[in-house]
């Protein structure tokens, strides 16, 4: 379940106040919005027009229910948060009036732990704490010790498949995870079993793995948690880099992004530039045994992208960084669980994809290549290379991106196979190291 929104203080009622009138004035006419969504495509703005329209109307129910309840109706917030047990926690505060600093004086807490708690939504409170607070905002309890996420060390606990914990742990080896060094293979598997529980204490579960075919629940994979915490861990270090926090009414840069794709090192460059719009690139490889292309979640509140290069192409680069930030910008909401693709191999069938991932493809092609472009480029139907960089110069992308294209649409991965740019990616990451080609 994702966790649900709520403003929880004066400071984000004001920056709820803020936005709404910034996307009013993005709606009020297409030259405003033009300001915000500059020289996209028509159809990637149709996608970013609704996504403003849901957000306006999100925060401005967030903001009804935060200003009815400070002014002494409280129903509808706590009625809100009633089926999330950590969300309520901020929802009684409110309701009964308390700042966090008076809520940190009644339980004896400093007012920046009451901060913190109230920043990751509680993911980290243990039950005997959750009931302390509980008690003093007045809730009767609705959740049991069974059904409470487990603290770190009942995590530790957990049987792991004995051939996934050696897999992941000489993945950890040739990727340097470890700040000490194991002693032994057990001493190893200890330490990543700790980091793996820290993290999903935290920052909860990976929910489900879309390959476009099938939905799976994942929540169990250890390969896949153990690569989500390695990636968390890395954004955490990068936290401090960031220029500003993520803006989604923000989205003309994404051209320059992709203009990126021209230069022989442009995806070395994509992380700086990410960090500088307040979203964390992190590159790890797969685990063995895994099947992942990219990822998109949230790391202590921060949009962050993992991408495992497990196709060393320059077009598969491109297309699933920019369908990781299609989730980024329009499924806000869904960040919270996370977003775990895999494409297929190049030579997979026809596949139905749900909604969700139908949107973050077509997003991701018309930004990188405009269908009202594309559909009256000769490149399209060309079985030349010459048309096709031609075509590619005039958008200012890379050639392999419109072979890939091309390669996807008629069903034929034969056609320019030397022209995808395969091996240019993995060696722009210079800590980049894969076990299988070792």
């Amino acid at each position: 379940m994702n966790t649900i929104d709520i403003i929880a203080n004066d400071t984000q009622a004001r920056e709820a106040i803020e936005t709404i009138s910034k996307i009013d004035i993005a709606l009020s006419s297409e030259s405003a919005l033009q300001l915000l969504v500059n020289g996209l495509p028509t159809k990637a703005v149709e996608s970013l027009r609704r996504v403003f329209q849901v957000e306006r109307k999100d925060i401005s129910e967030q903001l009804g229910r935060y200003e009815q309840a400070r002014a002494g109706a409280p129903d509808d917030l706590l009625n809100h948060a009633t089926n999330d047990h950590r969300a309520i926690l901020i929802a009684a505060r409110v309701a009964r009036g308390l700042s966090q600093k008076e809520l940190a004086r009644m339980l004896g807490l400093r007012e920046q732990q009451i901060q913190r708690y109230e920043a990751e939504r509680y993911r980290s409170i243990s039950f005997s704490n959750y009931q302390k607070f509980a008690l003093v905002l007045g809730l009767e309890l609705s959740v049991k010790p069974s059904t409470w996420r487990p603290d770190v060390w009942n995590l530790l606990e957990e049987r792991v498949d004995p051939s996934d914990a050696r897999k992941v742990l000489r993945h950890a080896k040739v990727n340097g995870w470890f700040e000490k060094n194991p002693i032994s293979e057990e001493d190893g598997i200890s330490q990543l079993k700790r980091m793996v529980a820290e993290h999903k204490t935290r920052h909860g579960l990976p929910s489900l793995l879309r390959t476009g075919l099938n939905v799976h629940d994942l929540s169990s994979d250890w390969k896949l948690l153990a690569w989500k915490a390695q990636v968390g861990r890395k954004a955490e270090r990068a936290m401090s880099k960031r220029d500003q926090s993520f803006d989604p009414l923000d989205a003309k840069w994404l051209l320059d992004l992709i203009k990126l794709s021209s230069l022989d090192d442009g995806p070395s460059q994509v992380s700086s530039m990410l960090l500088r719009k307040g979203i964390i690139l992190v590159v790890e490889p797969k685990i063995a045994g895994m099947s992942l292309d990219g990822a998109a979640f949230l790391v202590d509140g921060v949009p962050t992208i993992g991408l495992t290069l497990q196709r060393d192409y320059i077009d598969n680069f491109w297309f699933t960084l920019l369908h990781e930030l299609a989730h980024v910008f329009l499924h806000r909401h869904g960040l919270a669980s996370g977003f775990f693709d895999e494409f297929g191999c190049d030579d997979s069938n026809e596949v139905d994809l749900d909604e969700i991932e139908c949107e973050a493809n077509d997003f991701a092609s018309e930004i990188l290549i405009p269908s009202e472009k594309w559909k009256r480029s000769p490149a399209r139907i060309s079985k030349t290379a010459a048309p096709v960089e031609k075509f590619a110069a005039k958008l200012g992308i890379h050639p392999a991106i419109v072979f890939g294209r091309i390669r996807y649409e008629r069903k034929d991965f034969s056609l320019f196979a030397k022209r995808i740019g395969t091996g240019k990616v993995r060696k722009q990451f210079a800590d980049f190291k894969q076990e299988d080609s070792l």
